[in-house]
């Protein structure tokens, strides 16, 4: 367990109106997993948990090493969380934030800080009241990044940003990333943001972790296969078919154990393959969240 920064094992919490179930989770340290899940799917309370704002109901949390929620206190010392309903003081400025956290972190690193000013556009003099919502996120970004945690917890820090922002904030992350002793939890239920900077993935919905692996073996083993099926030719079957769309005479095969073998099967019972289309991120957990909901229901 010792490489590992995140550790959950068989954690559950119960809500009247939703439960997160049995969720194990490992986070190698020094990677960066995407976390991605619909509003409501369980990742804040997750992340909640993790945090020790939030005690579980039954199973076993370390982070950083440290059990959670009974030492907590010693595991934020190197956690940096940045959460989209954090609030900085709005009538103080962005300088006396900055020397308030260098007061309480022995880890500030003022020249890290002042190089974020610069790369963030920030005015250290200026009042948080005045900041636009992009400017108030890089700047709490600031504050947590300048304490050099060694995990750092994002929970959905990329919300309501314009594209600019967006991009200079995941700018950043991705030089942060640069680390290897650097580990990140990166929660959001937008794929576009995730896979830029995350080389694992875990999919949460309803509560329950539904899929969780490297980021290119997800990308590298879901496909759609493209067919015309002439009247008298078998439907192909494969392991890994979750889904078939089109019609009788075109059908549309999605499958998440793609070998290019099944191109020759498929011709060989007399079906033509018309085109093979790789899935974004967000296409293969929608593909999931469905696939788990219809076997459900079924």
């Amino acid at each position: 367990m010792n490489d590992l920064s995140v550790h959950f094992e068989g954690v559950s919490k119960h809500y009247p109106h939703f439960t997160l179930e049995r969720i194990d989770l490992e986070l190698p340290t020094g990677t960066s997993m995407g976390f991605i899940g619909a509003n409501g799917a369980g990742k804040s309370t997750t992340i909640r948990i993790l945090m020790g704002l939030v005690h579980q109901d039954s199973g076993a949390v370390h982070v950083l090493g440290h059990a959670m929620p009974a030492e907590q206190a010693a595991a934020k010392r190197d956690i940096g969380f940045v959460s989209e309903d954090m609030r900085l003081y709005g009538s103080a400025t962005l300088a006396w934030h900055m020397n308030f956290v260098r007061s309480i972190y022995p880890k500030w690193d003022q020249v890290y800080a002042e190089s974020l000013l610069q790369r963030f556009d920030l005015k250290p003099q200026q009042k948080i009241k005045g900041l636009s919502h992009g400017q108030r996120v890089k700047a709490t970004l600031l504050l947590v990044l300048a304490r050099r945690p060694r995990l750092l917890v994002l929970d959905e820090p990329t919300t309501g940003l314009d594209p600019v922002a967006r991009q200079e904030v995941l700018g950043e992350l991705m030089a942060v990333l640069a680390d290897e002793d650097r580990t990140v939890l990166f929660s959001s239920h937008n794929t576009l943001d995730v896979e830029q900077i995350s080389d694992q993935i875990t999919f949460i919905d309803r509560g329950r972790i539904i899929a969780s692996d490297n980021k290119e073996a997800f990308l590298d083993s879901w496909r759609r296969l493209r067919l015309v099926l002439p009247p008298e030719a078998p439907m192909p079957k494969f392991p890994g078919i979750i889904d078939v769309g089109g019609s009788d005479r075109l059908p549309v095969l999605t499958t998440n154990r793609f070998e290019p073998a099944m191109v020759s099967v498929c011709n060989e019972l007399g079906a033509t393959v018309q085109g093979i289309d790789n899935m974004t991120l967000e296409e293969i957990f929608v593909a999931n969240v469905h696939t788990r909901r219809e076997r459900q229901i079924v």
